[in-house]
């Protein structure tokens, strides 16, 4: 198998794997508010988003960088794709089966370079603390008085403000979620993309996303709605603006990729532990078993992602001098 073919495969089953991860943990709370709406509808707005990303990317970094400089510190392989760098997204795609949250940024991109996880790691260390914390003040103090209000009038229809305020935070987030995670998927190709693969590329991503919405986020999804009024449109709106938030001060912070996933779910563990403190509805004991869960499902991924960088180039060697 050629150098180029295992570049696209590598690159199609990096965006399937990653697509099936982080994707439902991102539009998860918009799939789960809007149930109700053809999926299709929810799949050409955040296609249409997803495009004018790209494309903005792409002509924004003086045409040819799709990552918004996300792999400025992670070189092109100088020897190419092998198969060494198809395994991780394997391996994600199996975890992903059985609706394991793992970081996609720890399981793909310390294969490519290994010395780049513990700045990694300690962004996303922050960015689960800052996310965990800041949730708790904002659902404890700022606006615990809306919250139970939500939860008192979870029945009642909507005012129509919340549709559109729901629509343009999840257009907020999708977009600062592949400024984020992109350099997942095009770390498989040269720094400098062809427009013609940029398109190729595109189209990939849109008949992902509508396997995900036609299956309504898939298993990953079931960790969304385990949480606390996630289908109510106005809980979901203000989730998304707050990781949305979170997302681009860590974008504006530095260039080195995090994991967008233990934002997510750094964020939904303060979120649920905050109501709990004020909603007779939130149990305090399943509150905490399910962050606790949550948690070791994020270790066990950092723990294969050392394993993998750490095992896979070595093993590589060994079977290439055999």
């Amino acid at each position: 198998m050629t150098i180029e073919i295992l570049m696209i495969v590598g690159f199609c089953l990096a965006a399937y794997s990653i697509v099936g991860n982080d994707v439902p943990q991102t539009l998860g709370t918009f799939i789960s508010s809007n149930a109700h709406r053809p999926w299709w509808m929810l799949w050409l707005y955040t296609s249409s988003i997803l495009t004018l990303v790209l494309l903005y990317g792409w002509w924004a970094s003086g045409i040819g960088d799709a990552s918004y400089g996300r792999l400025e510190t992670i070189p092109f392989p100088a020897t190419g794709i092998t198969w060494l760098y198809i395994v991780p997204p394997v391996l994600l795609i199996l975890l992903t089966k059985y609706g394991i949250p793992v970081s996609t940024t720890f399981l793909v991109l310390t294969i490519f370079s290994p010395s780049s996880l513990g700045a990694m790691l300690t962004k996303s260390m922050m960015g689960y603390a800052v996310a965990f914390v800041v949730a708790i003040i904002v659902y404890r103090f700022v606006i615990k008085g809306i919250s139970v209000y939500f939860s008192k009038t979870r029945d009642h229809k909507p005012a129509h403000i919340w549709v559109g305020l729901q629509w343009v935070s999840t257009a907020f987030l999708w977009s600062q979620w592949l400024i984020q995670d992109l350099a997942n998927i095009f770390v498989y190709v040269p720094r400098q993309v062809p427009f013609s693969f940029l398109v190729f590329a595109i189209l990939v991503f849109v008949i992902l996303l509508g396997m995900i919405f036609y299956q309504r986020g898939g298993a990953i999804q079931k960790i969304i709605d385990t949480k606390t009024g996630v289908a109510d449109i106005r809980s979901a709106t203000i989730i998304d603006f707050i990781y949305a938030i979170i997302l681009l001060i860590f974008k504006e912070w530095s260039n080195i990729p995090m994991s967008t996933t233990w934002v997510f779910l750094g964020l939904l563990a303060g979120r649920e532990f905050a109501m709990s403190m004020h909603l007779a509805e939130v149990n305090k004991y399943r509150t905490s078993r399910n962050v606790s869960k949550d948690a070791m499902k994020l270790m066990f991924g950092l723990i294969m992602s050392i394993v993998l960088a750490t095992t896979l180039p070595w093993f590589y060697q060994f079977i290439s001098n055999l």
